[in-house]
């Protein structure tokens, strides 16, 4: 077993900016997987900002993550809806779209979800 480890968000190994710099993804690696923080500027929209990068219909990716500020609606390709917003803790599986509401910038921690979400080839 390995000993303690530190890493911050606040010095990513990889930064991944979204379409039109509205946002950007940051991650830390580890072995069990890739944490990241992703900062979602007022008016993104995963169809507008991300799905140029993914190339796929809808988001593919299953998220497991806290958001720490601002507001974010998902909507499933089912038609299910969800608000999130400071203090949340969310589950969202493959298959659906989500923006930013209001004014401020979404911030959210994601531990599943994110190793590969808006990578360029």
């Amino acid at each position: 077993m390995a000993g303690l480890v530190r890493m911050s968000l606040d010095s990513p190994e990889e930064v991944r900016p979204f379409e039109d710099g509205r946002g950007r993804m940051e991650l830390v690696n580890q072995e069990g997987g890739g944490v990241g923080r992703g900062t979602f500027e007022p008016g993104w929209q995963w169809s507008k900002h991300v799905k140029p990068i993914a190339g796929t219909e809808s988001c593919r990716a299953s998220h497991t993550g806290y958001v720490v500020s601002g507001r974010m609606k998902v909507v499933m390709d089912d038609g299910q809806e969800e608000e999130f917003g400071p203090g949340d803790f969310m589950i969202c599986p493959p298959g659906h779209d989500a923006w930013v509401l209001g004014d401020e910038a979404c911030v959210v921690i994601d531990w599943q979800g994110f190793a590969d979400y808006a990578k360029r080839s």
